[in-house]
């Protein structure tokens, strides 16, 4: 219970007490606010007899810090800390501040050498000795100049320089630089040129600008995020040793649960943490959080490298949290003997009764909570050993029940599962949680900026608490708003939902945003960095209509995308005017504004097809398209048409069939069209047109932006009609030479990443064994034929499905002779040409 508040006699008494062992009237006043601290202060006073010792102000002031601080100490560890402060030892605020976190983790009997040493105790340097030192470190140092003044200062402040002089240590530094770099205000001012990027990226991800990555990784959210080294430790030889590791580098990590497929959320995480490492010359681990064997499956592992890469970035290292599986257990051990953990035999329903239950009431700890050190280590030994079902056994942690933060109310550490591990298989019966593996692995790997999203506030106290309690080098975790784009759905079940109940056709169906699907359906990694880049990194949840994302790929593809002309329902037009034998070769640009693209030849015969939608029986002023008598210009073709009759079907009165008239004499051959539409020839021999098999076109999977919301639940919300399959398009025949120059630039571009990437993993191992299972994107994953993009002229953007069977993809290179027997080709619509209202009428 709380010490109950002071009446104003009591506090005048208090102020008198404090005043009375060196204390300012101000101070002591501030002393006596706190009715806890308070007492505790008035009973060091009464134990140690300070009354009447005439202590100077600086030991007063130091033993009113330790009553502040010392709220988690035992009176002996407590009492060590008085002593320390009353024969010298401890001289300063800072000092008082490591002794009372080296007591909380280290009680009594204490090794007082070890307690010396972390607590500065006898540090001497005399400013000469101080001078050499810095210029020592500042010659070793990756400092270029003045601007990396604080950074050198906050390094040597993680060092034993911490309990030197502030200002003295500030004036030997400056001194430094002035010697080595000139006077300040000499100093070269920074350079305004755009850092350029340093992330790996393919042709695919160009667009991605260095600019754009500039302002995303040093402003906003990135740009204030502590400099390596900078992240406060119990023990200061726990950051020298990190800063030796590492190099003074950013490292980060993106550590994915190998439970399912990634989605487009998940593409914000990647590009923050693989993005910033690389930006500032670090390093990223790829690390497979696979604590929990019963839903983890290796399709999950697979795809998830092949993300990661295929969106442009390669791992520095890949590991896995069972790489640690002996290092963790060993830390549990640990946290027991220091009576930091207990094991529990409470059901879930007694955990959460006792944290208060659907009343909220106050908590209490379970009956397991106060045994004995020694019998807790027994039963771990026992659940590690098999000796308990699931369910019937845990290992807690030792926190604080009084917490406001309910990550603090002895969260478990382990559990039993019986369930094999892909890759420690029967060895282990008990498994390390989130919360107790996380930190730790990031402690081991040693993560500088532990980046996460903001639901994972609340687990920072717990993760800092484990770190200090075990007394290992500790992270900085700092979190962020995640992604979500409204109009669909992202969660794991619900999606695993709609493909075991037939809504859509597995995870990778291209009316999902899994980033699988993404892919599937066309959509280059280029597009989604762009996407992300643009909307920032801040704490706030980004919550983005699709719409949104799907006119960035559009904007992305503008420039991009080579065109071909494509109808999407055909409608036969004869030239009546002109021989059966007719054949003009036309060059066209592949795209008017991006010459680099190159070419394509194809042929203009008596036999034309145009889109249905470009004709109607009907003429009025506003329609600018073909009608019977009316002339139009044909995209990129010499003289436009004149459509002189038409044929219909007898029974359903449709059009079947125009019959026109090539205006190529006279003075109808020089006035300029009104309008253009898209059109292909017939013409046998040069493979004229393309058929395509299948043209799938897709619509949002949800009629409302908040599926979630729908009643009686997602599903309920489902558009009916958000895939339309087309059947009998055409392209230019121009396809065939660009869909295999595409895949061969895309494979050779793979082939190069992938044997990169093996040179840095044989350079890098990251796991305990690698003669293990660990997965390797190759080549061949990283390139698939969704890399075959276009835009169908006045129709929309396109890509090749993986169901297409397209043989011309297999011969040698340079060579693209065209459609071979058991060939099918599938596309799929990437985006409309512009926003779409609903499915198209």
């Amino acid at each position: 219970m709380a010490p109950k508040a002071a009446t104003s006699a009591e506090t005048t008494e208090l102020i008198e007490l404090f005043k009375s062992i060196g204390l300012t009237q101000a101070k002591a006043a501030e002393a006596a606010k706190s009715p806890k601290n308070a007492a505790t202060l008035k009973d060091i006073i009464e134990k140690k007899a300070l009354v009447g010792k005439n202590l100077d102000e600086k030991t007063s002031v130091l033993l009113a810090a330790v009553a502040v601080q010392s709220s988690k100490l035992g009176d002996l560890e407590r009492e060590y800390a008085v002593d320390a402060i009353l024969d010298g030892r401890l001289k300063s605020t800072d000092q008082v501040s490591a002794a009372v976190k080296y007591l909380e983790v280290k009680p009594t009997p204490i090794d007082q050498a070890d307690f010396d040493k972390q607590t500065g105790v006898g540090f001497s340097i005399t400013p000469t000795e101080l001078a050499v030192q810095v210029k020592d470190y500042l010659a070793s140092s990756a400092a270029s100049g003045w601007a990396n003044l604080g950074t050198t200062i906050g390094a040597l402040k993680a060092t034993d320089l911490r309990w030197a002089n502030p200002l003295e240590l500030k004036n030997a530094v400056e001194a430094a630089f002035t010697e080595k770099f000139g006077a300040k205000e000499a100093a070269k001012p920074k350079s305004k040129e755009p850092k350029k990027e340093s992330s790996p990226k393919t042709s695919e991800t160009t667009n991605t600008t260095a600019s754009s990555s500039k302002s995303v990784f040093t402003e906003g959210f990135l740009g204030r995020l502590h400099k390596p080294g900078g992240n406060p430790q119990l023990h200061l030889h726990l950051i020298e040793k990190h800063l030796a590791a590492t190099g003074g580098k950013v490292y980060t990590r993106f550590p994915p649960e190998p439970n399912g497929y990634l989605h487009i959320g998940h593409s914000k995480a990647i590009f923050v943490n693989f993005g910033y490492a690389a930006y500032h010359g670090g390093h990223c681990y790829l690390r497979y959080d696979d604590t929990n064997p019963e839903a983890e499956e290796a399709q999950y592992f697979e795809s998830i490298l092949e993300i990661v890469r295929w969106l442009g970035f390669e791992p520095w290292k890949i590991t896995y949290s069972s790489d640690y599986f002996q290092q963790l257990y060993e830390l549990a051990v640990d946290l027991i003997r220091r009576d930091k953990a207990y094991v529990c035999h409470c059901t879930g329903e007694e955990i959460y009764a006792n944290r208060g239950g659907d009343e909220r009431g106050p908590r209490k700890a379970c009956a397991h909570r106060i045994r004995p050190v020694s019998e807790s280590l027994e039963e771990f030994e026992k659940m590690k050993n098999g000796g308990y079902k699931p369910g019937e056994a845990i290992l807690r942690m030792k926190q604080d029940l009084e917490s406001g933060n309910t990550m603090m109310w002895d969260l478990v550490a382990y559990r039993v599962l019986n369930a094999p591990h892909h890759r420690t298989h029967d060895k282990w019966k008990v498994y390390p949680t989130y919360d107790f593996t996380h930190c730790l692995v990031d402690s081991f790997e040693n993560i500088s900026h532990s980046l996460c999203t903001t639901e994972f506030i609340a687990s920072r106290e717990s993760y800092e608490w484990l770190c200090d309690a075990l007394e290992v080098y500790k992270p900085r975790q700092s979190e962020y708003g995640r992604l979500n784009l409204t109009g669909t759905i992202m969660s794991k079940r619900k999606i695993l939902q709609l493909v075991k109940e037939g809504h859509v056709n597995g995870w990778d169906d291209p009316r999902l945003y899994t980033l699988i699907a993404l892919r599937r359906r066309g959509v280059p990694p280029g597009a989604i960095l762009s996407f992300v880049s643009s909307l920032g990194v801040s704490t706030a949840a980004s919550n983005i209509q699709a719409v949104r994302f799907e006119q960035t790929v559009r904007q992305y593809l503008e420039n991009t995308a080579p065109r071909l002309l494509m109808v999407l329902r055909p409608l036969k037009v004869t030239l009546e005017n002109v021989p059966e034998d007719y054949l003009l070769e036309i060059e066209k640009p592949l795209h008017p504004k991006v010459p680099e693209l190159g070419t394509s030849k194809i042929p203009f015969t008596r036999t034309l097809y145009i889109d249905k939608d470009d004709f109607r029986l009907q003429d009025s002023p506003d329609y600018f398209r073909l009608a019977p008598g009316k002339t139009v210009g044909l995209f990129q073709a010499p003289f436009p048409i004149t459509c002189t009759s038409y044929k219909t079907d007898p029974s359903t009165g449709e059009v079947t069939e125009l019959v026109a008239r090539l205006e190529n004499e006279g003075e109808a051959s020089k006035k300029k069209p009104k309008a253009f539409i898209q059109w292909v020839a017939e013409h046998a021999p040069s493979g004229s047109p393309v058929k395509v098999d299948e043209t799938r076109i897709f619509y949002q999977l949800f009629k409302s932006e908040n599926p979630a919301a729908a009643q009686p639940d997602f599903k309920a919300d489902i558009n009916p009609d958000s895939l339309e399959v087309v059947k009998g398009a055409l392209v230019e025949t121009g396809f065939w030479a660009l869909a295999k120059r595409s895949y061969d630039e895309a494979r050779a571009e793979g082939r190069k990443r992938t044997e990169e990437a093996l040179k840095t993993s044989e350079q890098n191992v990251g796991h305990s064994d690698p003669a293990d299972d660990t997965p390797k994107a190759t080549s061949e994953q990283l390139v698939g034929k969704e890399v075959i993009r276009f835009q169908g002229l006045r129709v929309a953007y396109f890509s090749v499905d993986k169901d297409s069977k397209l043989g011309v993809l297999e011969e040698p290179a340079g060579v693209a002779s065209g459609r071979k027997e058991g060939d099918y080709l599938v596309l799929n619509r990437i985006v409309s040409l512009k926003e779409d209202s609903g499915k198209a009428a």
